[in-house]
């Protein structure tokens, strides 16, 4: 999807925000080359503050993020072809 932003679209800059606590989704963010930004209180859930993780990728990281994001892709799995959630 980032190469269908940044290289489609043209987008300049590509998010990924996850919730502060799911550290599966914060490590994928990583291994695909997302920089973190910040953690923000957005919204109220179940009468509490659900702090949201913030990633993002600027179009002009994308060429190095391009190549780390192909190299990664098997890490991305198990040899069984489960997502990979270990930090990268």
């Amino acid at each position: 999807m980032a190469r269908y932003a940044i290289e489609t679209i043209g987008y300049r800059r590509y998010e990924w925000k996850c919730h502060s606590y799911n550290e599966a989704s914060k490590s994928a963010a990583r291994r695909y080359g997302f920089i973190y930004e910040d953690a923000r209180a957005l919204v109220i859930a179940k009468g509490r503050n659900r702090d949201t993780a913030m990633f993002s990728m600027l179009d002009s990281e994308w060429p190095l993020r391009k190549t780390i994001s192909t190299l990664a892709g098997a890490r991305n799995f198990t040899a069984g072809g489960r997502q990979n959630c270990q930090p990268a």
